[in-house]
């Protein structure tokens, strides 16, 4: 029997179980990291989808009664998720995310909520790479341009006036920054153009098993 070699092997065995202890703690910690990260932008969704479309204007779990489409008019190869308001099951409005994909530094990201009779609740940047103090005037935060849609419709103003004024449009575009406001114009009325033609897909019910589904993991 080697008893040199004992404290070594009981060594050997301490250090794994303390490695062992230590990815233990790190996969904990990540995994808690993760959930708050999830639930803080599941909050941050529900907050901006409010803004968006009041909560007294609709009585389902707008967060829940989503579908996915693709459409190449929404800015992205990928599919979208399409959020669906009702008041006793009716719709109300969708809120479509979609993308601006000509901004002046790349895509520009958006929540784009329509009502039934086609005319805009709001729209919303949730994501951009725009040059500061010029092209980041679509953030809420930054000015109220983006507030200008409320509202509209491809009636209002007219569908051949959905342009910057630059461009002999309706739309204002800012200082020292045009295709930015102009990628967000074209990608606005895409969505208003796609809504008016895809509506009774976007609001059909999802079917009885789906719901249930979703209705777990909402909890």
């Amino acid at each position: 029997m080697n008893i040199r070699g004992t404290p070594i092997i009981s060594a050997a065995l301490v250090l794994g179980a303390f490695a062992l202890s230590g990815v233990g703690l790190v996969a904990w910690v990540y995994s808690g990291t993760a959930d708050r990260i999830a639930e803080s932008q599941r909050q941050t969704l529900l907050h901006t989808l409010e803004t968006l479309v009041p909560r007294e204007s609709y009585d389902n779990d707008l967060s829940a009664d989503v579908i996915s489409v693709g459409a190449a008019v929404l800015g992205t190869a990928e599919p979208v998720p399409v959020y669906r308001a009702r008041k006793q099951g009716e719709a109300v409005a969708v809120v479509i995310a979609a993308t601006a994909p000509d901004g002046y530094n790349g895509e520009i990201r958006m929540l784009i909520a329509v009502h039934a009779d086609g005319s805009l609740a709001g729209v919303r940047v949730t994501g951009h790479k725009e040059t500061p103090g010029l092209g980041d005037g679509i953030e809420l935060e930054k000015s109220n341009w983006i507030r200008g849609f409320d509202g509209l419709s491809l009636a209002r103003p007219p569908e051949r006036l959905w342009k910057v004024k630059r461009d002999g449009g309706a739309f204002d575009q800012f200082t020292g920054a045009t295709i930015t406001p102009r990628a967000v114009v074209k990608a606005v009325k895409s969505v208003l153009r796609y809504a008016a033609v895809k509506w009774n897909d976007l609001i059909a019910p999802l079917p009885v098993a789906v719901q249930g589904r979703t209705a777990q993991s909402s909890r």
